[in-house]
């Protein structure tokens, strides 16, 4: 009798965390994304060129949600970038959407290190997942992706932030973010919003950012996004326009910028065209820049590149690509991801990229 009451008490001991542990899903994801570049210069071969391994965002995370009851979840992230290239390096925990939240019938709301709403709007342009990544990314030019926050960028993963994704309703969802500078003596913030509906193949997204303070002191800068594309089937357009706003001495540094895109499915990949064009900036005496954003004539740049990507399984694919960006005689843009070669003004860049991408 008294070893059946033993036997009972430790079947009830393991099963008690067992009966826990199927409340908590947690999920180990990432994918390594690696390609061979060839980077130079279009138009000036004093500058050289590059041959490069690189290691576009290869990534690890962990994830998980536990039932609260009542609908209820609460829901966790801890994702980070590693060198796939040269291993380790970054090497550091959390370096990518890191978080803390709940989530429900009502919406989610997250608390920690992540992306804005206005970074959400690319993949309503072209949302292949090895364009985001690598010197194809179209942050060349949109939102000034290259520099960070405090250099004018509104493509960044802010931390110190809370976000509210609202359900999906008729098609539409909304989505708010507000971030606060921390640094002693700065009051610096940035909101974020977004607005967005894909139904039917037509994905339209609307986004608007503010900097208050937070690129330097009473500098109140701020940009707005608008992009559509409609998926036929057989083909899928889209259109992007972009206005960015600096304060700056003399006045307000402003640029609209343009452009679209083309999906076309072949066997079983998808070749992607993408042209955008970074109109000269004006609003404040020439000279005055922030990032690749200059004021005055002959400061416009046009990003022209195309891509191919086959898939090999639902988790791996391999893709080839060529971009090339022409730099008006006093414009500077070049990739906004893994560097570049020459940032001398009028100076086109080109780079052809040949690469796989694993998830799991």
């Amino acid at each position: 009798m008294k070893k059946k009451l033993i036997t009972i008490a430790a079947v009830g001991l393991l099963a008690a965390p067992l009966t826990y542990a199927q409340t908590a899903n947690v999920t180990i994801y990432g994918h390594i994304n690696l390609d061979m570049d060839f980077v130079s210069s279009a138009t000036d071969s004093s500058l050289g060129e590059r041959q490069r391994v690189s290691s576009n965002v290869s990534r690890i995370g962990i994830k998980g949600t536990e039932s609260l009851g009542g609908g209820l979840n609460a829901i966790f992230q801890i994702e980070s970038q590693f060198g796939g290239d040269t291993g380790g390096n970054p090497g550091t925990l959390g370096t990518r959407d890191t978080f803390l939240g709940l989530q429900g019938d009502w919406g989610t709301v997250k608390v920690g290190y992540m992306l804005t709403p206005y970074n959400n709007i690319h993949s309503y342009f072209g949302n292949a997942p090895t364009y985001l990544a690598s010197i194809l990314r179209t942050g060349a030019l949109w939102a000034q992706a290259g520099p960070s926050k405090t250099e004018g960028s509104f493509d960044a993963r802010l931390g110190n932030s809370i976000r509210y994704d609202s359900p999906k309703m008729g098609g539409f969802r909304g989505a708010a973010l507000y971030s606060t500078d921390e640094a002693p003596g700065d009051n610096g913030w940035v909101g974020s919003l977004g607005l967005f509906y894909d139904d039917a193949g037509l994905q339209v997204g609307f986004a608007y950012e503010t900097n208050q303070g937070y690129r330097a002191k009473n500098a109140n800068d701020q940009a707005l996004t608008f992009a559509v594309g409609y998926d036929f089937g057989f083909i899928r357009p889209a259109l992007v326009y972009e206005y960015l706003e600096y304060e700056v001495n003399g006045g307000k540094l402003k640029r609209d910028m343009f452009g679209g895109s083309i999906t076309v499915p072949i066997g079983s990949g998808k070749l992607y065209g993408v042209i955008l064009h970074a109109d000269k900036g004006k609003g404040a005496p020439p000279g005055e820049s922030v990032g690749a954003l200059r004021a005055g004539g002959k400061t416009d740049a046009t990003l022209y590149e195309i891509s191919y990507t086959y898939h090999l399984s639902k988790r791996t694919s391999v893709y080839a690509g060529y971009i090339y960006i022409d730099n008006n005689d006093n414009a500077n843009y070049t990739f906004s991801h893994n560097g570049n070669v020459g940032t001398e003004r009028g100076v086109a860049q080109q780079g052809l990229i040949l690469g796989m991408v694993h998830n799991f």
